[in-house]
């Protein structure tokens, strides 16, 4: 072979030009290369049915809260004359006796209903959290929506409690029942989930920004990009219906407040720590009266009637605490409540709101949280201008900050409910002393209670939720997603009654076959049938299990992350 047939062959080998003209005949292609594997998972994951779907669910879950608002006030009306959520003076207005008449006549018809409800009670922000984390399909329409009109007949009838938690459950519920109908991956049924939260929030509070953040920190717990457009559109849709409705202003209208000197720095540090204290009693007051609810020999139905009779007591002299109390809150961020009304408030709150959801009236806790904090903030606010007249803000300023604070520690959710009480009050000025007063109370809960009240909730269900994915997929995951049965046509084996042979059930978790394999000390168990402890029906392989884990683990890797 000669030289220039060597030539001629590398020439062949190598067909590509070089410069300019190789890199214009060979940029489509690796443009292509590029963007086909994204593309691929884009459409892997039905994103642009779950962008859809979003849009739809948005503007679904609007409708809702405006609806629940309004059958709140249809219940209200009949008994106060008025549909607003500032109750004091058509209180006042009425007999002593309809006070006490009004809940103990809606506790009797909630009874009635728990009765008849599976759980015997309504659900609400936890059920949401569970649901996410261990399978979408607890969550149905059917579910939300007698959940929803529990909370409706609670608050109407003067249940001191919230209505943002029972809007975010419906909204959820929504959501999840709009993703198993279109059949969409487990994950994006996940994201659609939290589109309806951040929905449900927005349409709430008017407050969009902090309904994707909501979201994003507490429903997912993670902030990946994948999820966000979706929630994104979801929160701007019904912010947007339901401020077509209620108007395009925050909830609370306040004056002009903003921070005297740097001086009250510390003061702000200060006020963290009281509204941790406030928060940590709140949670323990709930905690404490649930538990002592649940110890009283009375039938289920009765409950509600009876609290409501003593929150109607409590109502006679404080009537600030009954409802969903945004009234009062208002009066304590606009400064029109004095010193010993704000300390005696936060503790008729606490009370009432404690035997309200003991009693299983429905509703949530992140008004009361807010109601707290504004009330903790103001009565601090007061104390530090007379000890401190020439530093000091007013006390309008430091019932923001508590109401941000207290609801942080409670909820569990410093950066969504930070960016909530900026929307509903309107004003930036003072994300400093927010920041550093909610970030001291939410570190000082954590340090005290360890979790948030949702997650509390969950644990006396059994969900250890805090302790990362790979202890929650362990208890999700059954023997019947890894087990291999015996085939049709083998006659099913008995064991010896007498035997101590480790065995598992198809209905155990993860968990408890793979501590069933270290008892063993094989990689094989038998599988029998629960009912009938000596028949197998299948094996159980400590590979195939510990595969189906790992799988599982890096799924929700990639879902973090994607």
């Amino acid at each position: 072979m000669d030289g220039a047939e060597i030539k001629d062959e590398k020439a062949g080998n190598d067909p590509q030009p070089k410069g300019l003209a190789g890199f214009l005949t060979s940029w489509p292609q690796w443009l292509v290369n590029w963007c086909r594997p994204n593309i691929r998972s884009f459409l892997g994951q039905q994103l642009p049915a779950v962008w859809v779907l979003s849009l739809v669910m948005g503007a679904l879950v609007g409708i809702s809260a405006i609806l629940f608002r309004l059958a709140i006030g249809a219940v209200q009306y009949p008994w106060l004359g008025t549909f607003d959520e500032d109750i004091g003076a058509a209180i006042a207005a009425i007999p002593w006796w309809l006070v006490i008449l009004a809940p103990m006549t809606g506790g009797l018809i909630v009874g009635q209903i728990l009765i008849r409800v599976p759980g015997g009670r309504a659900e609400g922000v936890a059920d949401v959290i569970e649901a996410q984390a261990l399978g979408i399909n607890r969550l149905g329409f059917r579910k939300g929506l007698v959940s929803a009109i529990i909370s409706a007949l609670s608050l109407g009838s003067g249940a001191s409690a919230g209505r943002e938690g029972p809007v975010v459950h419906l909204g959820a519920s929504i959501s999840a029942s709009l993703g198993r109908h279109f059949e969409l991956p487990m994950a994006s049924r996940r994201t659609i989930l939290a589109a309806g939260v951040a929905a449900a929030v927005s349409a709430s509070f008017n407050a969009p920004i902090a309904g994707v953040v909501f979201a994003h920190e507490v429903v997912l717990g993670h902030y990946a990009m994948s999820a966000f457009v979706p929630i994104v559109f979801a929160s701007v849709v019904a912010s947007v219906i339901s401020r077509a409705y209620f108007g395009d202003y925050p909830a609370f209208i306040l004056p002009s407040y903003q921070i005297t000197s740097y001086w009250e720095f510390p003061a702000f540090a200060l006020l963290g720590v009281t509204c941790a204290a406030v928060a940590i009693i709140f949670q323990f007051a709930l905690m404490g009266t649930d538990r002592f609810a649940q110890r009283l020999p009375i039938p289920l139905w009765l409950r509600p009637v009876l609290g409501g009779f003593a929150v109607g007591l409590i109502g006679l002299a404080f009537p600030q605490v009954l409802g969903v109390g945004y009234g009062a809150t208002d009066d304590a961020l606009n400064q029109s409540l004095s010193l010993g009304m704000m300390l005696a408030l936060v503790v008729m709150k606490t009370a009432a709101t404690a035997i309200t959801l003991a009693s299983r009236f429905g509703g949530g806790i992140f008004s009361p949280a807010l109601y707290l904090g504004a009330m903790t903030g103001g009565a601090f606010g007061v104390i530090a201008a007379s000890v401190f007249p020439d530093f000091a803000s007013s006390h309008g300023l430091y019932a923001i900050l508590g109401m941000g604070a207290v609801a942080a520690a409670v909820l569990g959710a410093p950066f969504s409910t930070t960016l909530i009480v900026f929307e509903l009050t309107g004003g930036f000025a003072f994300s400093i002393a927010l920041l550093l007063a909610a970030s001291i109370a939410s570190g000082i809960n954590q340090a005290i209670h360890g979790h948030s009240y949702f997650q509390w909730q969950l644990e006396m269900r059994g969900h250890f939720l805090r302790e990362g994915p790979h202890k929650r997929i362990v208890k999700t995951i059954r023997v019947r997603d890894v087990m291999i049965p015996l085939p049709e046509d083998e006659k099913p084996a008995n064991l010896d009654p007498d035997g101590d042979e480790v065995t598992v059930t198809a209905f155990d978790t993860l968990e408890t076959a793979l501590q069933a394999f270290d008892r063993a000390g094989r990689s094989r168990i038998p599988v029998v049938d629960h009912t009938a402890p000596t028949r197998i029906v299948g094996h159980a392989v400590r590979e195939d299990a510990l595969s189906v884990y790992n799988k599982a683990l890096v799924e929700v890797s990639v879902e973090e992350h994607r």
